[in-house]
């Protein structure tokens, strides 16, 4: 199976020891862990800095292939990865290789000597130390969670800030108020500096327009026409796709004054971004050849606000669908279940992939059983997998959990390029 390289692994592995006995939420740790570098978040290209519950890594996936069709060499930073921790850093188009990566990670352990710090926020010092040092003319940063106190959100000058939809998700950290949910993501605008909003319930397109009056950050809202001008062949599949390629078009041309990036970019783009673990197909390999006669799909949506995504576009595809599902456990899986039950799809859970906390299967399988859906415990993704084909459902997802959906990658052979 496929993953990281050992000398990544082992590199990465290092990072653990550093850990704080408190996690405290501030922006102190990353912040001395980058002076001790040498400040590199002073010397990035421009800056798009992403937050948001869900859609960010789509429309940050179609800003990437919207500005590369338009000639520029673009930096992303994502996270989770799924397969390889690579995919989170790529530099001017490439997934960073083995060796720059490892020699990054080396110089940002060193210079952590007798500090304490998160797994997350060390890499993230790696990462702006390695876009520091590759020219770039864009470099589009996502948020890992919340926003304010994101180890991502060291950037004094952005210039642009993006937030996509705000739901529920995360409870352990940002709580179960969406307003204050809403109030960590707004915690990226900058005094100034522009941001663009995606279509938001009221209350936080409320806390979102507050924060930037606040700051004196000039705002921009998402409109419907904008996702209606999208041309009909978008890569990615789903009707919320169109939203983030528009919010995307959008971000493009407030970037680059409407000029740098054209209308023919954008549309170019919006035709040809790839993210994976979005209503993917999977291609032929070993996890699709338990199932011979039915498609296998993989979506990594996790909470409720994506699984009503995935729902209205499974509405319109012809026969019948089965689901098999893993969880963290601290996700709210009824809520993932209930957009569902029109559907009346059968779910096969399993437990989630080694390493995370993830729910166990009995407990998801009670969780949909509350949704008012038919369930089955397994064992194992290939015992998930081969119970659902034998239904003979035309279509298998996989879905419910990025951990997941990165093990269904890595045993089919299908890493993220």
């Amino acid at each position: 199976m496929i993953g990281d390289s050992v000398a990544v692994a082992e590199a990465l592995a290092r990072f653990e020891g550093l850990y704080p006995e408190k996690i405290e939420l501030s922006l102190g740790r990353v912040e001395a862990a980058l002076d001790a570098l040498g400040r590199p978040q002073d010397r990035l290209p421009p800056v798009i800095h992403v937050a948001g519950t869900n859609g960010k890594g789509s429309t940050t996936a179609f800003m990437r292939a919207m500005a590369e069709a338009a000639g520029l060499r673009v930096h992303v930073f994502t996270s989770p990865h799924l397969v390889r921790f690579n995919e989170r850093i790529r530099l001017a188009g490439e997934i960073v290789d083995d060796a720059r990566l490892v020699a990054w990670l080396d110089r940002t352990y060193a210079a952590l000597t007798g500090l304490q710090i998160t797994h997350f926020e060390a890499t993230t010092a790696t990462a702006l130390l390695a876009f520091s040092e590759v020219p770039a003319d864009l470099l589009i940063l996502e948020v890992g969670l919340g926003g304010r106190f994101d180890a991502t959100n060291v950037i004094e000058n952005p210039a642009l800030c993006v937030i996509t939809p705000i739901d529920f998700d995360h409870k352990a950290f940002l709580g179960s108020d969406i307003r204050k949910i809403a109030g960590e993501k707004a915690g990226i605008i900058r005094p100034g500096r522009p941001v663009l909003t995606a279509i938001q319930r009221r209350v936080c397109d409320e806390v979102i327009a507050k924060e930037a009056e606040r700051q004196g950050a000039p705002l921009y809202r998402l409109k419907a026409h904008f996702i209606d001008a999208m041309p009909a062949d978008i890569s990615l599949i789903g009707e919320h796709q169109r939203g983030n390629a528009a919010l995307a078009a959008i971000a493009m041309q407030l970037f680059g004054g409407s000029t740098l990036v054209d209308q023919a970019a954008i549309f170019e783009g919006a035709r040809t971004a790839v993210w994976p673990a979005r209503m993917q197909r999977l291609q032929a390999g070993p996890v699709t050849a338990l199932a011979p006669q039915a498609e296998v799909w993989l979506d990594g949506g996790h909470n409720p606000h994506a699984a009503r995504a995935i729902a209205r576009h499974l509405t319109s595809l012809p026969g019948k669908t089965v689901l098999v599902t893993a969880m963290l456990a601290s996700k709210d899986a009824t809520g993932f279940f209930l957009p569902f039950r029109h559907l009346d799809p059968a779910v096969f859970t399993l437990p989630n992939a080694p390493g995370h906390r993830g729910a166990e299967p009995h407990d998801l399988a009670e969780a949909a059983r509350t949704a008012g859906l038919t369930v089955t415990t397994c064992a194992s993704l290939e015992a998930a997998v081969t119970a659902a084909a034998a239904t003979g459902a035309d279509r298998i997802l996989i879905c419910g959990s990025l951990y997941l959906s990165g093990e269904v990658l890595a045993k089919n052979e299908e890493a993220p390029a």
